[in-house]
Parts: structure tokens; sequence; C-alpha cells
């Protein structure tokens, strides 16, 4: 790699354009197009010699490098569509996460299933970014805000504790992080060249830095494994044998022998395969153990267990099974549990009940745990709308509507409209019943008409009609 450019050959932008709305990355110089920005990040302090990190920093993204110069990660930079990606370093077609930036700040969106997304937005001008968990009205989880030594992050809301600080060293060339202020522990010395630091101070650019060093869980836990496995390849690679072995007398490879002026003793061939079958069974690890048996005590057979059946269970009858103990068959014992009275057994288990402790949250008073919760409520701020008076909203609407042009029937007079109307109207023709006198009309009316018969209530006497009232 190249070393460092300086300032006046390059004319860096990393940062949001007012006018444009894009991020701007690039290097207006032949010499710095030829070579890319080397970021080099040591875990604690430089002194240490410890590179966790490399971070190749070019116009097209950033490339993440592990200690032994493997590629971790992929970052691009998409200037026309304003956002950065995070992509698959194995498959880079494959997008794992975006970040989408505007004026307001940054937007995080995450492709990876159970995470949720995160947004950065700037307040006081630039000068404090808020992040938000879960969207755009999530909860405040960290500020970050800049400061004239460097950048502090908090946690735990807008009046949480400092968790950590971005410190921008003398000699625009070194970024040192420490933990829990401005005066903790070194957790990462950041040192570049090529690109001044002095550039990340930028609320957009230090977005950017932010994310493309950041440190997940993942990543700290294979850091974890790999020491863990230099540290057993080394104990295994300097001695073939465990340091816990046998270092007294050993016997040939023969059962029998004379070791030490020492009458042989015969060896238990069962206790022997035991070790073998261990050995094989054991980690690879365990390979130099030796297994010494007990030379003094004669090679037991131990019992397995009991043997299984000669005969299928499907083939033993009811009455078999049933009268078993009668024909002296074995059994399963019972167990020692059996022994233990059911009072002895659960009597332990109800005196060692312990009460449950009270949270140390019941210490906090009420008034005390809601009260930052009240005091962080931020009033809606007014629409822009606003500022425009109501005479100038509603006055070009009265003066662009159009009055309504006439019909052309509006030419059309009167008289000639309805004129036609009248002289057109028929006259209705009589109809054929009008031929047919009255009287031949309603005459057979008269004459089809029929008597009622009475009904034969007529046949009942008026008095047992009356009479029946009363009953």
């Amino acid at each position: 790699m190249a070393g460092s450019i300086s300032d006046t050959t390059i004319e860096k932008k990393l940062f949001l354009s007012p006018e444009k709305n894009q991020i701007k990355e690039f290097f207006r110089s032949e010499q710095a197009l030829m070579t890319d920005a080397v970021i080099t990040e040591y875990a604690g302090t430089r002194r240490n010699d410890t590179i966790s990190r490399f971070y190749q920093y070019g116009s097209g993204g950033v490339r993440v490098l592990n200690g032994r110069k493997n590629i971790k990660r992929l970052y691009r930079f998409d200037p026309a569509s304003d956002m950065m990606t995070e992509c698959d370093p194995t498959r880079p077609d494959r997008i794992l996460r975006r970040f989408v930036f505007d004026r307001m700040g940054m937007v995080e969106e995450s492709f990876t299933p159970g995470s949720r997304p995160r947004t950065f937005r700037y307040e006081q001008g630039g000068q404090q970014i808020v992040v938000r968990e879960g969207g755009e009205y999530g909860q405040v989880g960290k500020t970050i805000s800049f400061e004239g030594n460097g950048i502090a992050e908090t946690g735990w809301g807008r009046n949480g504790e400092i968790e950590r600080v971005f410190v921008f060293e003398a000699g625009n060339d070194t970024i040192t992080e420490r933990t829990g202020g401005w005066f903790g522990n070194v957790d990462r010395t950041i040192i570049l060249k090529g690109i001044n630091a002095s550039l990340f101070r930028e609320p957009e650019a230090f977005l950017q830095f932010l994310m493309f060093t950041e440190w997940s869980a993942t990543d700290r836990e294979e850091v974890i494994q790999e020491q863990v496995a230099k540290i057993r390849g080394g104990s295994t690679s300097g001695s073939s044998r465990s340091p816990y072995a046998y270092t007294g007398d050993r016997r040939a490879s023969a059962d029998t022998g004379m070791v030490g002026g020492r009458e042989p003793v015969q060896r238990n061939p069962a206790l022997r395969q035991d070790a073998r079958s261990a050995r094989t069974r054991g980690n690879l690890a365990d390979a130099g153990i030796d297994f010494i048996s007990d030379s003094d005590t004669a090679g037991q057979d131990i019992p397995l267990g009991r043997e299984s059946p000669s005969r299928q269970s499907s083939n033993i009858s009811f009455e078999e099974r049933l009268h078993r103990d009668q024909d002296g068959s074995p059994r399963f014992s019972s167990g020692k549990s059996v022994e233990i009275p059911l009072q002895e057994r659960f009597e332990s288990a109800r005196n060692e009940r312990e009460k449950l402790s009270l949270g140390k949250s019941v210490e906090i008073p009420l008034q005390e745990r809601f009260e930052s919760a009240r005091n962080e409520r931020e009033k809606l701020s007014l629409g822009k709308s606003v500022e425009i008076p109501l005479q100038e909203r509603f006055e070009s609407a009265r003066n662009e509507r159009e009055k309504l042009s006439l019909g052309k029937s509006v030419e059309i007079p009167l008289q000639e409209r309805f004129g036609s109307a009248h002289s057109e109207r028929e006259k209705l023709s009589l109809g054929k019943s009008v031929e047919i006198p009255l009287e031949e009309r309603f005459e057979n009316a008269r004459s089809e008409r029929e008597k009622l018969s009475k009904g034969k209530s007529a046949d009942i006497p008026y008095s047992e009609r009356k009479a029946g009232r009363g009953r």
C-alpha cells in the first residue's frame, strides 16, 4: 500500500450534498485513484502490537479484513441512490444490510430474520445523533454527541451514561476508542493512512465509519474461538503426551515380563479392553493418557445388564406374562426410592422453598421512574404549512376558480324550444269501447248478478239466537 497523501493533492468529500442530496465520496487526484486509504485497527493500545483488523477504504467502498488479511466484510457506496450496502464477501450479489441516507439522518435496514431496523436522526443542527431501535418512532437507545475532543456515545436513553468515546488525537491520523468516558480504558486504536481523521468528524461520514468498524457478537466469538484453537494447538504440538500421564516404569508390549527386577504380574484383559475402548471413545486431546490397571486384584466380569429375551414380546401370551412370578421368571427390581417415605421425599423440598426477593426497581420511587419519560416527551413540531397565512393559502384557490360557461341551449329562444313540442303533440285516438252504448255495457253485468243465498243461520229462530247470548 502507498503512504499517506497530502491534503493539497486531494479534494475529499464524504457527506450529504444539500443541493443534490447525494453521498459523494471521490478523490480528484490521479495519485489517489491508484491507491486506497488503509485503516489499521489495534486491539487496545498500539504498543500491544496486536492488529485485529484492516480496512481498505476506497472510492467504491470498504473492505474489512481480519488480522490474517482475510476478507470478512464488504461495503459498497452507491451515491446515485444515497446509500451504502453491506454485501456477503462470498456472494457479492447478496445484500445483508442497507444504509439509506437523507437530510434527516440515516436508516439501517437489515435483511437478517429477527433483527430490527435502526434510525439515526440529526438534532441540534447535526451536533447530536439520536439512535432509535425498531423504526422512526421507536425508543431512544443511544445518543451520539459531537464535542471538541471527539465524539461521545451515551447509552440507555438521553439521560444515560457515556458508554464509549472516540478521541481524535493530535496529528490527524489516529482515533482512540475509550470505554466508560474520556479517561477510560483504551479499547481500540485506529491508525489512518491515506486519509485524515478529521474527515470522520462530519455526522454523515462518522455514521459510515461507525457502521463498517463495529464489532458484532459473532465477530467477537470468532476471535475467542481462534484464541482457544491456538492454545489447544500449542499444547498438543509441543508434546505428544499428557502432562498428567504416568511417569513410572512401564511394561513391555507383552502381557508378562520382568520389569525392574520384579516378578511378572498377570494383567487384567477385561480392564485392558475397557481402557482401549475408553481411549477410542474419548477426545483426541486425551490420547496421551495411560490407563493403568489394578494389578493387585483379579479381573471380574462386570455384567452390563439383563440379557435380551430370546422371544419377541408379540409371541408371549398375556397369561404367561401375568403368571410370570409363579414360573420364577426374573423381574425388574424396585428402585431404592421406594424405601423412602413420601413425607420424607417432599418435606425437604417444601422447607427449602425460598421467598423470591424483591427486585432493585422497588427501591426506585414511581415518581423518579416515570419522571424522565415525561420529561423526554417531545412536543410535535408544527408543520411548515403554519408559516403560510390563511389568506395566502385560499386566495390562490379562489382566483383559480373558473366560471362555468353557458351551454349552447341558451342561444335557442324559449318559443323555439317549446313551440315544436306543442305542435308535435298528437291527439289520442278514442278507443273502440266508445262505440258500445252504455246500456249495452252494464246490462249484462246486471243480468248476471246472482242473488246471495241465505245462510244456515236463517233457519235458527231469533228467540233461540238471543237466548244463546246469555249462556
